[in-house]
């Protein structure tokens, strides 16, 4: 039975391993279109949404150690817990990851009726996300290629091993599958923005016109006063 127990904490911190570097090689893709982001935008809503399967398979991965842990499993106890500080910060970073990708999806798929106040929380949320998240990779980065190293070229066999990648690898690709069916959303997120952005100096012209023309009436119509007349 310790064996067992034994296994399954392996396992699960393989699978962590695994996907996490998985997810910080596309999230350094995904940090290649932030930069001039507007004229990258279709490949930033990709990587986004290609993203959503493996962060939901790393959300998972830790969440089942957090809960074995917490419950006094003994396997999971052994392992020991996170470092203090990265206790305290896991919390907020699911959390502002769930909100940089729901307010990603929002933007997209909203129909936009307030793209202001969408574009404002996932610019604010990132900013949050971005700190969090560079304690995180900084604290656990080699342990994670370390595991993901000797879970692809199987050093000290630990079962499950094809299932675990074959598990991630599934993820990347309902992840590629899931930002080719939203390409329309993009390209009506783009087609809405770019009216927006065509429609503001029209408008912006007709006001300045429409001042223009009250402006020259009051300056037609205003009444001459007594004693400046040319006749006198």
């Amino acid at each position: 039975m310790p064996d067992v127990r034994a296994r399954s904490t392996a396992a699960n911190a393989r699978l962590t391993g695994l996907t996490g570097v998985t997810l910080l090689v596309l999230l350094f893709a995904q940090g290649l279109t932030v930069p001039g982001v507007r004229s990258k935008i279709g490949w930033h809503v990709f990587i986004g949404f290609l993203l959503i399967p493996p962060v939901l398979i790393k959300a998972a991965s830790t969440g089942y150690r957090a809960v074995r842990y917490y419950t006094g499993d003994p396997a999971y106890r052994a392992a020991g817990p996170p470092r203090p500080l990265l206790r305290l910060l896991a919390p907020l970073l699911v959390l502002s990851t769930v909100v940089v990708l729901a307010t990603g999806v929002a933007l997209v798929a909203g129909g936009h009726p307030r793209r202001g106040a969408w574009l404002a929380a996932h610019k604010l949320s990132f900013l949050l996300w971005f700190a969090l998240m560079t304690v995180h990779v900084l604290a656990y980065v080699w342990r994670a290629a370390g595991l993901a190293w000797a879970e692809l070229t199987d050093r000290i066999g630990v079962p499950g091993r094809r299932l675990r990648i074959a598990l991630v690898a599934c993820s990347v690709v309902a992840g590629v599958g899931l930002g080719v069916a939203t390409r329309g959303w993009v390209r009506d997120w783009a087609r809405h923005r770019h009216d927006q952005e065509v429609g503001r100096p029209a408008a912006s012209q007709a006001a300045n016109a429409s001042q223009r023309s009250a402006n020259g009436h009051q300056s037609h119509s205003a009444p001459v006063r007594p004693g400046k007349s040319h006749a006198s």
